[in-house]
C-alpha cells in the first residue's frame, strides 16, 4: 500500500525530512553523471531530488502513482506532473533518458512488470537510479518515516530484480546511517553519522541508491497481459434521475 500524498508533503517539510533529503541528494550527487539536454523522469514521490538535477536537462517530469495522489510541480511553474499507473507510463517507447525512482519500487504491486515498462520508454543507453529501504537498516522498521512503510530490500534482492527486467547494475550507494530520530541534537550529528556509518557500517544504510543501465542485446520474453484497471474521476457526472415523464 502506497503511502499518501500528504504524508509524504508533511514528512519532507519536517526537520527530520530536510535532513534525510540532504543525505539522499549526496549519496545521488555520488552517481549522478550529468548528461546534456537529458530527459528526465522522476516516478514516485522524487520532487524533492528532482529540483537538484533538472537544471541541465531539456526537460523534466514528475509521475506519481494513482494509489499515492499528485501534487502540482514545480511551484510557481507550468505544471510537470502526472498521476500515472506505473505499468503503464504515459510515454513512447525510447522516450526518455533517466528514470529517478523515490518512493516507487517499494510500493509496487508487480515491481518486475513496472521495471519493465521503465525499460520500455528509456532511450538506448538509458539509466535508471533507484532509492529503496534497505532491509537491513533501521529507517524499514520505523513506521514514522516513509521509508518504513512498502517492501524493503537487500542490495542482492535489488541486483537480481534489476538483472531480471533486462537491467546491467551499475554504481550504488548508501545513505541514512543517523536514526530516525525527530531528536534535533541528534539531527545536528546527521554529517558524523553519515561519515562514519559509510566506512564501518554500509551495510547498514537507510537506503540503498543504485544506477543501472538499460540492456539491448538480450530480448526480453513476451506474455500476455492480464486487463488493466481503469481509474475513474471520483465526480465523473452519472447523470441526474428524474420523474418527468418524457
Amino acid at each position: 500500500m502506497s503511502v499518501d500524498i500528504v504524508d509524504l508533503r508533511e514528512f519532507y517539510h519536517s526537520p527530520l525530512g530536510r535532513v534525510a533529503e540532504q543525505s539522499i541528494t549526496v549519496a545521488l550527487s555520488s552517481l549522478w553523471a550529468r548528461l546534456p539536454e537529458e530527459r528526465l523522469v522522476g516516478l514516485g514521490f522524487a520532487v524533492p531530488y528532482l529540483d537538484y538535477f533538472r537544471r541541465d536537462t531539456e526537460r523534466t517530469f514528475a509521475f506519481m502513482p494513482a494509489g499515492q495522489g499528485a501534487v502540482n510541480w514545480p511551484a510557481g511553474e507550468l505544471s510537470a506532473t502526472a498521476l500515472v499507473f506505473d505499468e503503464e507510463l504515459p510515454l513512447p517507447d525510447s522516450s526518455v533518458d533517466r528514470v529517478l525512482m523515490v518512493h516507487s519500487l517499494e510500493f509496487a504491486e508487480n515491481p518486475r512488470e513496472s521495471l519493465k515498462e521503465i525499460w520500455r520508454v528509456l532511450a538506448p543507453g538509458g539509466r535508471v537510479v533507484i532509492v529503496v529501504p534497505n532491509r537491513r537498516g533501521v529507517w524499514a522498521r520505523m513506521e514514522h518515516t516513509p521509508f518504513g512503510s512498502g517492501r524493503p530490500y537487500s542490495r542482492g534482492q535489488l541486483i537480481s530484480l534489476l538483472r531480471e527486467a533486462n537491467f546491467t547494475p551499475g554504481a550504488s550507494s548508501e545513505a541514512l546511517f543517523f536514526p530516525p530520530s525527530r531528536i534535533r541534537t541528534l539531527l545536528k550529528l546527521n554529517h558524523v553519522f553519515d561519515s562514519i556509518g559509510r566506512r564501518f557500517w554500509p551495510v547498514f544504510s537507510g537506503v540503498l541508491v543504485i544506477e543501472a543501465q538499460k540492456r539491448l542485446y538480450q530480448g526480453l520474453p513476451v506474455a500476455a497481459r492480464s486487463s488493466r484497471r481503469v481509474f475513474v474521476p471520483v465526480l465523473a457526472p452519472q447523470g441526474v434521475p428524474t420523474t418527468r415523464n418524457r
